[in-house]
């Protein structure tokens, strides 16, 4: 392993199954809330929209609050990950979450292209004319794939509105 600060722990085994426990109470806690919204009791012709994922809802805010709770009595704090090795993570993470933020804006092959050739270059380490070649072909790949032969339209910006393709 890395010494120094690349080794250093970033986020210890407890307060990750905590933070994770949380986020699933919380995910449970919303398909409880909009169940109920929806009904949860039986109707004439049987169970409403909201029965079934009440109980989905109620079963997973008992395991996280079963898991949040283990962790914070049971679990010792070993090392979840490191600093060298979470940065690995967000090196894809965080331009994987841009990408998807960017579709709505730039269209889906805009977004794409540019996403292939930041990868290709930054990690890579590619030619440029490798990663034009390899990025923009893949965009014109999945636009004739998805727009002219499956029929699919994907989000599109402004560059294909005026190239006259949205």
């Amino acid at each position: 392993m890395a010494e120094g600060r690349e080794g250093r722990r970033a986020l210890g085994q407890r307060s990750a199954e905590i933070a994770m426990a949380v986020l699933f109470f919380a995910a449970g806690a919303l398909v409880v809330f909009d169940s109920v919204r929806l009904g949860i009791g039986w109707a004439d012709d049987g169970p409403r929209a909201g029965y079934f994922p009440f109980y989905v809802g109620l079963l997973i805010c008992i395991a996280a609050l079963v898991n949040g709770g283990r962790a914070m009595l049971v679990s010792r704090d070993k090392t979840f990950v490191q600093v060298g090795q979470l940065k690995l993570v967000l090196t894809v993470l965080v331009p994987t979450a841009v990408y998807v933020a960017t579709v709505s804006w730039i269209g889906i092959y805009v977004s794409s292209a540019i996403l292939i050739g930041m990868f290709m270059r930054w990690l890579g380490k590619y030619a440029w004319w490798k990663v034009l070649a390899v990025s923009v072909g893949t965009s014109v790949a999945l636009f004739l794939v998805f727009e002219l032969w499956f029929q699919v339209p994907l989000p599109k910006g402004p560059l294909e509105n005026m190239l006259g393709l949205g």
